[in-house]
């Protein structure tokens, strides 16, 4: 169940001269509980999502057939044949409105691929938004199609970046419920430009499951959201840091840095993040992991609240 609808997902949706610019922020799980694991081999998961300023952007426009265009620094590492979820997405979509011409795509690819930020996730979450728009579909008519259930058909994430605010994300990622409104923090998102299959993390991982661990109170402070954090975990780190050991050296690097409160992978890896009280500090430690390691992505960003769009 989609907290408050998903008939009304949050939208970073701008017009351009010939359709739409829709963005895809960087998903960022705070933190990552698996708490059972279901007949059919699907884990289920608790986490509190949020999302990051930095993403990656999709252009549509009005075509007779659908296509796809990738550029940007991680263009070569995106499929775009029919796996690619951008695709799938937006040819899903056509077939469940029962919408007869198609849509060129281009994603323009800043994010690394295959690495715990949502990717390819927040990119479908995207095209679902703009499409939405681009085709004047009514998510409010008594017979309108039930867009988080079709993006659960897309992947697991989906369905909370196309909510697209801070939220628990639950089951196999069906159920998205708001979470407590989170205080101003800034991050500093580090990748090794090495990439981390979820399905290789989740088979490698052993031990017991966690339990949920929701939390009522909205954090005053990024100190307090530190400390909400440190009681809770990312149960994927261990077997993501035996599949890519050079995790162990960012989450090292992100410690290692003043003002770091806190440092955590995201999602299946290798995406790892620091949390900090400021840009400063956020920036200081970006310029000196970067330096440390030229050949890591570095970026320092701020975590978004539920009034800002990426």
């Amino acid at each position: 169940m989609m907290a408050e609808g998903p008939g009304a997902p949050r939208a970073a949706v701008g017009e351009t001269g010939a359709g739409l610019s829709v963005r895809a922020p960087a998903k960022i799980n705070l933190y990552l509980h698996v708490t059972g694991k279901r007949d059919d081999g699907f884990h289920l998961l608790d986490s509190l999502v949020a999302f990051a300023g930095l993403h990656d952007l999709v252009g549509l426009r009005h075509a007779d057939e659908f296509s796809l265009k990738v550029e940007g620094p991680y263009a070569d590492a995106v499929p775009t044949g029919p796996e690619n979820l951008v695709l799938k997405a937006a040819e899903k979509l056509g077939r469940a409105a029962g919408i007869s011409k198609g849509c060129a795509i281009t994603l323009k690819k800043n994010l690394a691929v295959a690495s715990g930020i949502g990717g390819g996730s927040a990119d479908a979450a995207a095209v679902l938004r703009g499409l939405v728009a681009l085709w004047e579909i009514d998510l409010d008519a008594p017979d309108a199609l039930d867009l988080g259930t079709l993006a659960l058909e897309i992947g697991a994430d989906v369905p909370v970046c196309l909510f697209g605010r801070s939220a628990f994300m639950g089951g196999i990622g069906e159920d998205i419920i708001r979470a407590p409104a989170l205080p101003p923090v800034w991050l500093v998102l580090v990748n090794p430009n090495v990439p981390s299959s979820t399905p290789a993390v989740f088979k490698e991982r052993k031990g017991d499951f966690s339990q949920a661990a929701r939390f009522d109170a909205a954090p005053a402070s990024a100190e307090e959201l530190a400390g909400i954090l440190k009681v809770r975990g990312n149960d994927l780190w261990e077997a993501a840091a035996r599949l890519a050991p050079v995790i162990g050296d960012v989450l090292e690097s992100l410690n290692s840095a003043d003002e770091c409160l806190l440092a955590r992978m995201s999602g299946s890896g290798a995406t790892c993040f620091g949390l900090f009280d400021d840009a400063g500090g956020a920036a200081r430690a970006a310029a000196e992991i970067g330096r440390g390691h030229p050949d890591w992505w570095v970026r320092a960003t701020p975590l978004l609240d539920d009034t800002q769009t990426a």
